[in-house]
């Protein structure tokens, strides 16, 4: 049997993903832009059995359930066809990320499976191929390919990647203040949005428009402008999926009260800025000096991880079983 392992980060946008032009390339409406962090790693190992008729998978040492199960199953499908094989797998997962809580369980989870899965079958990709074959799995998970600062471009297949960019020297306080699954996936909640929001057109062109700017700040090392973008863009992002019939709301009363802490922090000469993923969990971006600072004052809040940027994914270990 051969077997691989592989590992990623999450990462958190600051320039959202949210909805996609075509369901089965996971192609989206706009490109967007993350830091991939440098905690909560998910471990995936896949390894291959030729005596399985059906994958397996294992989370945090807990089998599957079927729609879990499922999602890794058709990701292995499009790496057998890769590979022209049938083979099924062990696939087995180790994630210190809360899964379904808006803090990009499934970007780390998919990252690490293209990669583990890639080098199981024998697939020679490089990062841009590692990244088009992880958007299959999540779109987010295309990111999690890249270190530090990636942008996501749109497009068709062949173009939709992600890339590195050069950025600002930050940190990033995550407060986490539930780690339940949420009520509505991602996944749902953006077909939702799209079929019902009235704001959808003047979602995709703003948020293509509102990339460029970021990117803009980014090269010109603009800390400031980076972080205005960041709130803005996630508030809305956070409108927009309230604009759905019925309306998804993630944020709480506590994600709230992150926000107006943030705002707080800023009047007070501490400059940092709020976003979130879809979910309650709130991640503040934060220049390095002040980073503990932060995350004290937020502590009322929730529990509160100072991290920076992160590796890329990467494959631990390759090889033949004897």
């Amino acid at each position: 049997m051969t077997r691989a392992t592989g590992v990623a980060h999450p990462n958190i946008a600051l320039v959202k993903y949210w909805e996609k032009r075509d369901e089965r390339l996971i192609l989206p409406v706009a490109g967007s832009l993350s830091l991939t962090l440098d905690a909560y790693p998910t471990t995936t190992t896949v390894e291959l059995d030729e005596t399985l008729d059906a994958d397996t998978f294992t989370l945090n040492g807990a089998a599957g359930d079927e729609t879990q199960t499922g999602r890794v199953t058709r990701f292995l499908d499009l790496v057998r066809e890769l590979a022209e094989t049938d083979t099924r797998a062990h696939v087995s997962s180790s994630s210190d990320v809360p899964t379904g809580a808006g803090l990009a369980s499934s970007a780390a989870g998919f990252a690490a499976l293209a990669v583990s899965a890639a080098a199981a079958f024998g697939l020679d990709l490089d990062a841009p191929a590692l990244s088009r074959l992880a958007r299959r799995g999540s779109g987010s998970a295309s990111r999690s390919i890249v270190s530090g600062y990636a942008v996501w471009h749109a497009g068709d297949d062949e173009a939709s990647f992600a890339e590195g960019v050069t950025g600002p020297d930050t940190r990033m306080v995550v407060v986490t203040v539930d780690r339940s699954t949420k009520a509505v996936s991602s996944r749902e909640a953006m077909k939702r949005t799209a079929l019902t929001s009235p704001y959808h057109d003047a979602w995709a062109s703003s948020t293509a428009e509102i990339l460029e700017v970021a990117l803009e700040a980014c090269r010109d090392d603009d800390y400031t402008r980076l972080g205005r973008i960041t709130e803005l863009h996630a508030l809305r992002m956070h409108a927009h999926i309230q604009s759905a019939d019925p309306p998804i709301r993630y944020l709480r009363a506590a994600s709230i009260a992150v926000f107006d802490d943030v705002e707080r922090l800023r009047a007070e000469g501490i400059e940092c800025y709020a976003t979130a993923d879809a979910g309650p969990n709130v991640v503040v971006l934060t220049l390095p000096g002040d980073a503990a600072a932060v995350a004290e004052r937020l502590a009322v809040h929730g529990t509160t991880t100072v991290v920076g940027p992160g590796p890329a994914a990467s494959l631990v270990s390759a090889g033949a079983e004897r």
